[in-house]
């Protein structure tokens, strides 16, 4: 029977493709981790229990050399199982027998959760912190997927009923937005019409984007008998306005010019450079906004305050009057009054500037101010700004300033966000406990400043507060404790202590 077993063996080994590393030892394993940013590790049960993997990540590894590597942990024998002890994993609790696991630049990283499918693999180990594919979601399994020039033409020449083909690009918010509109109405109009994704980013396709005039993303085109006929473009779109035009589909319509506020009807005094000096001698009190047509604050408040001047602007016993200047045609008022953003509202008292009131935004604040006009409340001092022994780290630094450190807890935030504001306190009492250690930081990124969004997308977060863990600046884990003080402070006491009985190990070895 040993015979029997070793003539197995070799017929597996024939299968593997050379390309897929087989590991057994531990010290093999680390070096791989070391060397190899980008690991895909597939841990099997026993020597069969990976077969139908293997055979598809065999083509995966052939498609990604260079940019990624696959290795292959045997946990059903002695050696092997001795690595999977180590490294916690044990591929017996799956279904089939069988665990894939992602390492980047050294450390785990994920556990493969996306379908077992060539495409799916090869796109993620092209970009492992990337979007999934749009065909993996299966709320998009009536879209249909295009993936080649050829299959797209076949399926122009082929198809009776109209076409509405959505060409995209993975990375494009605006896309991502009409992703789930497009697929639902892919279900609702099922059996009448087809609903095609394509993704055109890449090089390979752009004779394609020329001959349909796709300059950006998402563009989608309309086709009836493999003809071109329109685009459609209503990116506000439900899955029924885009079911009700295929109905009828129609060319985009010219857009209507937009009537300037001042010219609506509207009780607001409307301003100009000049008007401003003598309006605001014969109104004593008044309360200016500045604002710009294209903006979308602006746009929200402009109904609040049109409400409030019927009420300010035409009554007998009115506290003051509103009034409003569009600041980029009238540049000279803006640029007296050092106006950097929109809206800005201003409050004059006799002509001269008194309040700027960043948090008068509806009709009843403004009434309730004009009735009794106060300086606003002091803005709040950010986090930053206050003393603590958080370390505010940036993209120009973060990488420096966690080399030096054994154990860094990091907190990527954003201002606004609740579940941030709550953390704050606790984080930062936590960082003023050890503050001592020089081994040890707290730090935080606010992730909304300047170029630390790219950083915070390098660092896999995806939502606030996201807090991670590092080793020397690598990455080690995501912290998912508890956010409260103890959470915060436990964590860090347990990795010291796990230092302090390494320490106490050495000792007794010597």
């Amino acid at each position: 029977s040993a015979w029997w077993v070793w003539l197995l063996s070799v017929l597996e080994a024939v299968k593997v493709s050379p390309l897929i590393e087989r590991v057994s030892d531990h010290k093999d394993f680390k070096k791989l981790l070391r060397t190899r940013t980008n690991v895909l590790v597939l841990y099997t049960k026993t020597a069969t229990s990976g077969d139908s993997q293997l055979k598809l990540l065999s083509d995966v590894a052939q498609t990604v050399k260079g940019q990624g590597t696959i290795a292959w942990v045997n946990c059903g024998d002695a050696e092997g199982r001795k690595l999977c002890k180590k490294v916690k994993v044990d591929p017996s609790s799956k279904s089939g027998g069988a665990d894939l696991l992602h390492y980047k630049d050294g450390t785990f990283h994920t556990e493969y959760n996306r379908p077992a499918t060539f495409k799916s693999m090869v796109a993620f180990l092209k970009d492992p912190s990337g979007p999934p594919l749009w065909e993996e979601n299966p709320e998009a399994k009536d879209v249909v997927h295009i993936e080649t020039e050829k299959d797209f033409r076949k399926l122009l020449k082929r198809e009776e009923r109209p076409v509405l083909m959505m060409f995209y690009a993975p990375w494009c918010g605006v896309c991502k937005r009409m992703q789930p509109v497009f697929q639902q109405a892919a279900t609702e109009t099922k059996g009448k019409y087809v609903l095609a994704g394509m993704n055109v980013h890449p090089a390979e396709f752009d004779g394609l984007k020329q001959e349909f005039n796709v300059k950006g993303y998402p563009t989608f085109c309309y086709f009836e008998k493999g003809k071109f006929l329109h685009h459609y473009e209503n990116y506000g779109a439900t899955a029924k306005d885009i079911a009700d035009w295929m109905k009828n589909p129609q060319p985009p319509q010219p857009k209507t010019p937009e009537v300037p506020w001042s010219e609506t009807d509207s009780a607001v005094f409307h301003l100009t450079d000049e008007s401003f000096d003598s309006f605001l001698e014969e109104h004593p009190a008044a309360l200016v906004m500045f604002y710009a047509p294209w903006c979308g604050h602006c746009k929200k408040m402009k109904p609040e305050y049109d409400e409030a001047a019927e009420i300010l602007n035409k009554g007998a016993d009115s506290p003051g009057v509103l009034a409003a200047v569009d600041a980029t045609i009238h540049k000279s008022a803006g640029e007296r009054f050092k106006i950097s953003g929109f809206p800005t509202v201003k409050y004059f008292e006799k002509g001269e500037e008194k309040y700027t009131l960043p948090q008068l935004r509806s009709k009843d604040k403004i009434i309730e101010f004009m009735h009794n006009p106060q300086a606003p409340p002091p803005p709040e001092q950010s986090w930053e700004e206050k003393p603590s022994s958080v370390s505010h780290l940036g993209s120009e630094d973060f990488r420096e300033a966690l080399k030096k450190k054994k154990h860094a807890l990091v907190m990527f935030y954003a201002p606004w966000c609740p579940h941030c504001k709550n953390a704050v306190p606790h984080f930062t009492t936590a960082a003023e406990l050890f503050k001592e250690d020089r081994k040890i930081v707290y730090a935080a990124v606010d992730c909304t400043k300047g170029l630390n969004h790219e950083l915070c997308k390098q660092e896999g977060v995806e939502g606030y507060p996201t807090f991670n863990y590092y080793n020397y600046g690598k990455f080690a884990e995501k912290y998912n404790g508890d956010r409260g003080e103890a959470g915060f402070t436990g964590f860090m006491r347990s990795l010291r202590g796990r230092d302090q009985e390494k320490v106490g190990k050495r000792k007794e070895e010597l």
